[in-house]
């Protein structure tokens, strides 16, 4: 049995991947950050907002690219 996967297809999935988990290693940066700086459960939260906005601009634009793309 041989298994054949096209560049093209490994690009795509291991994007996916390894964009997931860089989102989610982001993620433990911005809880860790709260918590040593002691910034509380508001705090932490408004660490979460405003620097996972960048992140969410990112995922967004690249959904709403997909939905153009795959729209014509």
């Amino acid at each position: 049995m041989k298994f054949a996967m096209s560049e093209e297809q490994f690009t795509s999935i291991s994007m996916g991947v390894c964009l997931t988990i860089l989102i989610v290693f982001m993620g433990f940066i911005i809880w860790d950050l709260g918590r040593k700086s002691k910034a509380g459960r508001f705090g932490t939260a408004i660490l979460f907002l405003v620097l996972g906005f960048g992140v969410s601009g990112f995922v967004f634009k690249n959904v709403l690219v997909e939905i153009m793309e795959h729209g014509r």
